[in-house]
């Protein structure tokens, strides 16, 4: 009997977020082992290709990747990994799988996007809530009359992005990457640096930067923080670019001595991310983000029982624990100009960090680390019971089960068995001994 059949478009083969989501929830419905898996690989912005070459664990999906971009068939199931501005109904039925949005308001083409296909599945709470409740109004541009209204009134789910409790998890071998600080405890902040002036870029790097200068100037001993980041890719030129950043942050600081901050630049697999996580000298994760869809650096983080410094807003709080992790409090503001763009739109909202807290608590752990160190070991039994992988998992196949519909399927017709003829070369078929009645002699 023949199992329906599963077309996934996704940035499957990309190192970016999206890209992540993609082989996890496509490897979920995999190993489901309900379904006829083909993939259509696309791309994912100006982020580098190549991951499944050069991570040969995920080598099984190139039995799955159709190459050409046109379908043959209308499959029975069609599922969009990308933003909801992106999704087309192009099966029986049609799933988008989205991170969503990191502020208050979705784009229209977003929510239109949303309402064309027949479930969508957010990353977290936040996704759904603000897809759900971005509504707009179509009007005649002459008569200002209503000609539409544009809202999401289909179904949809939360399904978190689960993580691989193998892979990332309390590690106490040596860093699998060289760099080496002089420092004893230090502060990671993993993510994007993208447009925006100081304290608007959308994961606040450029404040956090400030407040971890100004929070430890002048200072006879002080931790250290480490940037894993980029502004688009892992060049030269975007290396030299966020150098120049933090300089022109630190020249705003007046001090005869401020605290030092390591750059992390370049690609690294998840072994290695994992192997960071858990240096030694690497102590808590700061994130002071103004928005998230889901946040998976922070999860992942958890997974090594190590403390979290973030906001209390978005994406992320449907997994860190308030009594576990340390969320700071703050206020929505607009979106700043030099961070708006067609998707963070400027009349949306997201969260501004109380700058006073930043300094209060980074400088609280620094000298007071072990109650967060405990707390942080409950944030991780948390993440891995309830945020694994393998719970995703359960929940997208409890997904799948109550939401697809009965598709027609194909029944092999069962012909009866044949005596088996003997077609031997000259050979003849035998025929039965004629047996013939005996005649009664008669005389002449």
């Amino acid at each position: 009997m023949s199992k329906p059949k599963f077309v996934i478009s996704c940035p499957i083969d990309t190192y970016s977020g999206y890209g992540s989501r993609s082989r996890d929830v496509v490897k979920a419905i995999i190993e489901l082992d309900k379904y006829d898996v083909t993939i259509l690989p696309q791309r994912w912005g100006s982020t580098p290709k190549g991951f499944i070459d050069d991570n040969p664990e995920w080598g099984f999906l190139k039995t799955h990747i159709n190459p050409n971009p046109q379908l043959t068939e209308k499959p029975d199931i069609w599922c969009q990994i990308t933003v909801p501005n992106e999704f087309q109904p192009v099966g029986k039925y049609n799933i988008g799988i989205t991170a969503g949005i990191e502020t208050t308001i979705a784009p229209a083409e977003w929510v239109e996007g949303c309402q064309r296909m027949d479930l969508i599945l957010g990353s977290s709470q936040h996704t759904i809530d603000v897809l759900r409740n971005s509504k707009f109004e179509k009007r005649d541009k002459n008569t200002q009359q209503l000609v539409s209204k544009i809202e999401w009134t289909k179904d949809g789910e939360v399904l978190f992005e689960g993580i691989n409790t193998d892979l990332y998890k309390p590690d106490n071998s040596p860093c699998k990457v060289d760099f080496n600080i002089k420092e004893s405890f230090a502060y990671l902040f993993v993510g994007h640096w993208m447009p925006g002036n100081i304290g608007e870029d959308r994961k606040n790097v450029g404040l956090m930067i400030k407040a971890f200068f100004e929070t430890f100037k002048n200072k006879s001993k002080s931790p250290a923080l480490i940037l894993k980041t980029s502004t688009a890719s892992t060049s030269c030129m975007d290396r030299e670019e966020l150098l120049k950043r933090i300089r022109s942050i630190k020249s705003t600081v007046k001090a005869n001595k401020l605290p030092n901050v390591y750059l992390l630049h370049g690609d690294f697999t998840d072994e290695e991310m994992n192997s960071i996580y858990n240096h030694k000298k690497i102590k808590a994760m700061v994130n002071l983000t103004k928005g998230e869809g889901f946040g998976r650096p922070l999860l992942e983080f958890s997974l090594t029982n190590k403390p979290i410094i973030t906001t209390n807003w978005s994406g992320h709080i449907d997994y860190l624990n308030p009594e576990f992790t340390t969320l700071l409090p703050g206020n929505l503001t607009k979106v700043h100009q030099s961070a708006a763009n067609k998707m963070l739109l400027p009349e949306a909202e997201w969260f501004s960090v109380d700058t006073g807290s930043v300094g209060a608590y980074l400088k609280n752990m620094f000298e007071n680390y072990k109650p967060y160190a405990e707390k942080g070991k409950r944030q991780g039994y948390q993440s891995r019971t309830n945020f694994s992988f393998d719970k995703m998992k359960e929940k997208i196949d409890s997904i799948l089960d109550s939401k697809l519909p009965e598709f027609p399927k194909q029944v092999g017709l069962t012909l009866p068995k044949l005596k088996k003829v003997d077609n031997k070369t000259n050979s003849k078929p035998k025929l039965p001994k004629l047996q013939l009645p005996k005649l009664k002699k008669i005389e002449v």
